[in-house]
């Protein structure tokens, strides 16, 4: 199973991987390696949001004092 590359290759492979789901594409061999392979995605994107809702968390109130210093 490979990483998951830059926000929005994730996003459109996640996509793509839907969209076979759609389109009836999918196997029966291929669904559990789809599905393994989506939930992957999903998880990996997730933990990104959070540690970037963790930063800005970080971040906000340093920038509240910067712009009440102006």
């Amino acid at each position: 199973m490979s990483t998951v590359g830059d926000w929005n290759d994730a996003a459109k492979e996640l996509d793509a991987i839907v969209a076979s789901f759609d389109e009836g594409e999918v196997s029966v061999d291929e669904l559990f390696v789809k599905l393994e392979r989506a939930t992957a995605i999903i998880e990996a994107l997730e933990a990104r949001l959070d540690a970037t809702k963790a930063r800005v968390d970080e971040l906000a109130p340093r920038l509240s004092k910067v712009l009440e210093s102006e």
